[in-house]
């Protein structure tokens, strides 16, 4: 179930391209007619088109000038950078290049920079003048320069407009192309703005040069004055303190105090050491020879070391002579005096040692002290020297930055001097602009061509648009879509001479087969359709007057009484027609009289000779038909009529205009609701429709009449010419 109710909202979301298809075609004429007028209008308009002439000129803007000597920075502006590129480029678009072009081309005075009074602008003087009380303003009164200046404001905005500079992407080169109706002015221009645009830059940067020239004099004045200055302050310090080598005395001092602090380091180190021996000495006492001299800083004097050596070599002796001879031997006498000479002389030496390094010591200490102040001195003397080399080294650098910039100033200034008249220029023509032979706009062609196919889609759409608006009934699905009811039929729509009526035995005649064709085959739908109720009595209505019911009617009777015996009854008794119609005189006895009574039935019928159809007029009008109608005998006359006639129609009035109908409809069978092809609108048949039901008729279906048959695509509608097309042409017999 839920796959069917799918596939059933996805049928409904199917877009119907043939129905669009079916509207254009059938307003195919009229989208064609619409496109032709709007094409030749555009056509008209284009004849009149001044055309547009464009010249362009193609400049290469440098991106390094040749400069006579370089001091580029001068100008303030970096030509390796985008934005150089996008400066030049506004300066080519600026005021101040088209102020200049306009001058010297005398553009106010050209028929394109001549404004014309518009015609809304017309309008509005003649406006003004007819109505002076509108024109309560206080005119404002401009100077000449004022007025020359707002005329000025106006050209810029009309050259602007005509200007176009477009950079070609990559590339340092600009394109430069002026619009105008004047050929030759358009290249004109367009070489101008180039050429005035190149001497305004060398304009700029001579000025730039000379200003600055002029104000590097005056700064190189000034810097003179502060280098003099600077020199007569090193020269007064100098001369104040009396140097005249200061780096060389300063290196004299540094060395002097170097080597000084190197002897009282030197100094100190040998104080040091005399003072930690002469602390044993105290120690061990200056008697105890024996301890004093296993001192390491006694026996590592040479001659201390002298005398062990001798004493080590007496006691070798000794030992010797003591293995040969005996204790009393003169040699080993002899050998002990000696030893006992030398130990004498070694204790001797021990004692002088240690006398020797107190004195060593005294005499180091005060070496140390001699040299200390000798170092306080040379300091003292060494910051004084550093203080002036300091004081002297500031004037100095002074002097020597003063001169520097001072000569910067100078070499800048000589070359600006040199270069105050040359400057290279900042763009070059790489193409200049020539008269353009064929103009650039408008193009008729393209313009024409579009306007042909902008006003043919503009009118399809429209036509689409105003057939999805159009809420009429057209065709049989309109019929079975919007209204939701059964098409029993149509009745195409059969051209007549103005001034002229409908044959009401159109049926009959053999010029209007088609018609006739559709009345067969709305009874043959009827019929069959009807089939399992009894369908005698059939009421004929629609929703309002003039859709055609009447013929319907009369139509319909003289089809059905081909088939039995029929009726024809007029109950439209506020405006009848039938009788009319028929030629039946309009005092004849009708409906009217039957319910009355005043009348019998013999009276009131007509037979139509032609047709075979009994007719039943209107009969006298009366002054209330509805009550009349709703009378019951006249359910009494319709009910003896039924046992009388095989088939009896009843043409009733509209039902949105009176109630007659839906009375009428509940002593009838069926209803056929009449509707006018593309003229009635759905509403009202609806509401027609829903009354019918509200009285509980059965409407057995519409019939759609008066239809185009040339435009209407229906397939319900190809029947009517099939038999008409088949009944035209013979069969041909088979070869």
């Amino acid at each position: 179930m839920n796959q069917i109710n799918e596939s059933i909202s996805n049928n409904e979301e199917i877009i119907d391209f043939g129905a669009y298809l079916n509207v254009v075609k059938r307003a195919k004429w009229r989208i064609l007619g619409f496109s032709i007028i709007v094409t030749l209008l555009t056509i008209m308009v284009s004849l009149t088109l001044v055309p547009k002439y464009v010249a362009t000129a193609t400049l290469l803007i440098e991106a390094e000038q040749a400069k006579a000597v370089s001091f580029q920075e001068i100008y303030g502006l970096d030509s390796n950078k985008k934005e150089y590129y996008q400066t030049q480029f506004e300066v080519i678009k600026s005021d101040s290049i088209a102020r200049e072009v306009i001058t010297k081309l005398d553009l106010k005075s050209h028929s394109d920079f001549i404004g014309k009074p518009s015609a809304i602008g017309e309008f509005k003087s003649f406006v003004k003048k007819s109505l002076p009380f509108l024109n309560k303003k206080d005119t404002t009164v401009y100077s000449p320069q004022e007025q020359a200046e707002r005329k000025m404001i106006g050209l810029l905005a009309a050259f602007r407009s005509r200007l176009t500079v477009s950079p070609i992407s990559k590339t340092q080169l600009v394109r430069v192309s002026f619009e105008s109706s004047d050929p030759k002015l358009a290249a004109l221009v367009a070489n101008t703005v180039g050429e005035v645009y190149i001497e305004s830059q060398i304009r700029a940067k001579m000025g730039i040069t000379q200003q600055a020239s002029s104000w590097l004099n005056t700064r190189l004045a000034q810097l003179r004055i502060q280098l003099d200055n600077s020199e007569e302050r090193l020269q007064a310090y100098r001369e104040k303190q009396k140097l005249v080598d200061i780096e060389g005395i300063a290196g004299l001092a540094t060395q002097e105090l170097e080597q000084i602090s190197q002897q009282l380091i030197v100094a100190r180190k040998e104080k040091n050491n005399l003072e930690s021996i002469n602390r044993v000495i105290s120690e061990y006492g200056n008697n105890n020879l024996e301890l004093l001299g296993s001192m390491p800083e006694i026996t590592s004097h040479q001659v201390i070391q002298n005398v062990k050596r001798e004493v080590v070599i007496v006691e070798r002796k000794l030992s010797e002579l003591g293995e040969v001879y005996g204790l009393k031997h003169p040699r080993i006498i002899s050998a002990k005096a000696e030893l006992a000479t030398v130990q004498s002389n070694l204790n001797k030496q021990i004692k002088g040692l240690v006398t020797g390094i107190e004195k060593e010591l005294n005499r180091i200490a005060r070496t140390v002290s001699a040299l200390e102040g000798d170092l306080a001195k040379i300091r003292a003397e060494y910051q004084d020297i550093t203080r002036k080399e300091t004081q002297y080294n500031q004037l100095k650098r002074e002097v020597e930055t003063n001169r520097n910039i001072f000569n910067t100033f100078l070499s800048r200034s000589k070359e600006t001097e040199v270069t105050s008249d040359f400057s290279s220029a900042t763009a070059r023509f790489t193409d200049r602009a020539y008269t353009p032979r064929d103009p650039s706009k408008p193009n008729k062609k393209l313009i024409v061509a579009l306007a042909f196919f902008a006003s043919l889609g503009f009118a399809l759409v429209m036509s689409i648009i105003f057939d999805a608006l159009n809420d009429t009934v057209k065709t049989k699905n309109d019929v079975e879509n919007k209204l939701a009811q059964r098409m029993l039929g149509l009745l195409p729509h059969v051209p007549m001479p103005k001034k002229s009526v409908f044959p009401i035995h159109a049926y009959l005649e053999g010029n209007y087969r088609r018609f006739a064709e559709s009345v067969r085959t709305f009874r043959t739908s009827l019929l069959l359709t009807q089939l399992e109720r009894d369908h005698k009595v059939i009421a004929v209505t629609s929703s309002s007057s003039g859709e055609g019911k009447t013929t319907t009617s009369a139509n319909l009777a003289m089809s059905l009484a081909q088939m039995g015996k029929v009726l024809l009854i007029d109950a439209d008794l506020r405006k009848p027609s039938i009788a009319k119609r028929f030629d039946i005189p309009v005092f004849h006895p009708g409906l009217s009289n039957l319910i009355v009574g005043t009348e019998q039935l013999t009276e009131c019928v007509h037979v139509d000779v032609e047709s075979g159809v009994v007719i039943m007029p209107s009969g006298q009008i009366p002054s209330n038909p509805l009550e009349l109608l709703s009378n019951a005998r006249f359910s009494e006359v319709i009910k003896r009529l039924r046992a009388e006639y095989d088939y009896i129609i009843i043409d009733t009035p509209p039902t949105q205009a009176v109630s007659d109908a839906l009375v009428i409809a509940q002593s009838t069978d069926s209803v056929i609701y009449v509707v006018k092809s593309d003229i009635t609108r759905i509403k009202p048949i609806k509401a027609g429709i829903e009354r019918l039901f509200e009285a509980k008729a059965h409407v057995a279906g519409i019939v759609l009449n008066q239809v185009d048959m040339g435009k209407s695509k229906d397939e319900h509608s190809h029947g009517y010419y099939d038999y008409y097309d088949y009944s035209q042409k013979p069969e041909q017999p088979n070869a």
